[in-house]
């Protein structure tokens, strides 16, 4: 489970493939957030889309309202989310930004990361909790998806159990909720996933 993970060339990636065969393409909003939303009595503010990716859960937020700012560290994947929300007539910041050397100096009402923070060595994961809590303004939420420990398939990014996710946000962040759910996309069965909810301290 703490193996290291190779992971593709993710520029390559989105201009070799179509973004509708990827294994986490979505193109409706992710059940989980849309219920942590709700349960929040969250409708308006602003939202990073933090790996962004096709742009499709920027673009569901931007459609109920939101203020979206959607970053990912392809910008062929930038270009392709950009052109699609302009299509659809919505106004989302798309910008390319590796979070670890971020231009982004705003805090935002949440960050939603949908398949970031599950692609990072373990070597690295406290600089991200510390930048991610730094974008964020007091009071707001990180909504994190990440792979669970039940997944079992061999290939795909590292998998943790609630306790990881508490021991290495606790910190920084309220820990609100834990739950075991799935990742939606092209997958089949859909791969086995957590979804968190964590406050800024």
């Amino acid at each position: 489970m703490s193996q290291q993970r190779e992971f593709p060339n993710w520029n390559n990636l989105y201009q070799e493939r179509q973004v509708e065969t990827m294994p986490w393409y979505n193109p409706d909003l992710d059940t989980d957030l849309e219920q942590a939303l709700t349960k929040l009595k969250i409708n308006t503010g602003t939202v990073l889309d933090l790996g962004t990716e096709p742009g499709t859960q920027a673009i569901a937020l931007a459609k109920k309202g939101f203020r979206v700012t959607g970053t990912d560290i392809s910008e062929a994947a930038i270009i392709q989310a950009d052109s699609k929300a302009k299509e659809e007539g919505l106004d989302i910041t798309f910008r390319q930004d590796d979070i670890f050397n971020s231009y982004l100096n705003q805090e935002f009402d949440f960050v939603f990361d949908r398949g970031c923070f599950h692609g990072f060595h373990p070597d690295i994961r406290q600089d991200y909790v510390r930048i991610v809590r730094n974008l964020i303004k007091p009071k707001g939420y990180l909504f994190l998806k990440c792979f669970s420990h039940l997944e079992t398939r061999e290939e795909g990014p590292y998998r943790f159990k609630p306790e990881q996710i508490k021991e290495i946000f606790g910190d920084r962040f309220n820990v609100i909720s834990i739950h075991e759910t799935v990742y939606q996309g092209t997958l089949d069965p859909l791969p086995k996933a957590l979804f968190s909810i964590l406050e800024r301290i």
